[in-house]
């Protein structure tokens, strides 16, 4: 999860001033949190009130009320306009959308549970909740596998051949290629791919951030998808994080200090 939040905050500043180089500051004036920071850490804080054995219906229940209340709180951080309205007018049930949400923050998912498949199972629950059109709930589950799968040892070839047999997403592309062509896209198809794209084209930690941001589009979005799978690969660079982080607020800070109690990561 870790990573995830700091692709957020690393790619906030270039979400609508794409720069298409890897050469950039990573925090400067104008970088902060966004709706993919908050939501995160909804979803981890929902899952952990859960527990690892708590059945699909009650999951569901808490992820939706931890979107709402989280997303009450910080209202002003860059949502959709069909999470805004979901979130402020508490409508009912989810809205049909395959856009990236789903997979900015299913992040957790990857982290708490203690096989796969289970992995997926809680994966499709968080994004069912809002996101539930196919490609809403494979981009997810697809995102938590890779998480999964890279804080579990896999190889790179490994999670390219895994995600593209079970998810029919085209990772046989590099990011110069993908690059020049790439516009604005904020539907699952046309991020999560690309986000793992440049955590497969990436050598490090930071490297994978810069590769995303790099691509332009949803840069955000892109970086925090992207972020939480090298987060699970590499391990976060400590010092980007404690810069990363001091960007959060207390509340959401004692939800990401509590996940990483639960996690055992212990790194905070």
């Amino acid at each position: 999860m870790y990573g995830a939040i700091i692709g957020d905050i690393i790619g906030s500043k270039y979400e609508f001033h794409n720069i298409w180089t890897k050469d950039f500051p990573l925090f400067s004036e104008g970088t902060r949190f966004t709706d993919d920071t908050v939501l995160t850490i909804a979803v981890s804080s929902a899952l952990m009130c859960a527990g690892k054995k708590a059945d699909g219906n009650l999951i569901y229940r808490l992820v939706e009320e931890s979107l709402r209340d989280f997303g009450n709180a910080y209202r002003g951080v860059g949502y959709g306009e069909k999470t805004y309205q979901w979130i402020l007018f508490h409508i009912e049930g989810p809205y049909y959308s395959y856009g990236n949400g789903s997979a900015m923050r299913v992040s957790s998912a990857g982290w708490l549970y203690d096989s796969l498949e289970r992995t997926r199972e809680i994966a499709a629950i968080t994004a069912k909740v809002t996101h539930n059109h196919h490609e809403g709930i494979k981009g997810a589950e697809a995102t938590a596998s890779a998480i999964y799968m890279a804080r579990t040892g896999a190889s790179k070839d490994e999670i390219r051949a895994y995600i593209t047999e079970q998810f029919h997403y085209n990772l046989d592309r590099h990011c110069d290629e993908i690059r020049p062509s790439y516009s604005f896209d904020a539907t699952c198809p046309g991020t999560v791919p690309e986000a793992i794209i440049a955590f497969l084209d990436g050598e490090s930690f930071e490297s994978v951030l810069r590769l995303a941001v790099s691509l332009g589009g949803d840069s955000d979005t892109l970086t925090c998808i992207d972020g939480g799978i090298a987060d699970a690969f590499y391990g976060p660079d400590k010092s980007i994080m404690r810069k990363a982080f001091s960007f959060l607020p207390d509340d959401l800070f004692d939800v990401v200090k509590e996940f990483d109690r639960m996690s055992g990561r212990k790194l905070l």
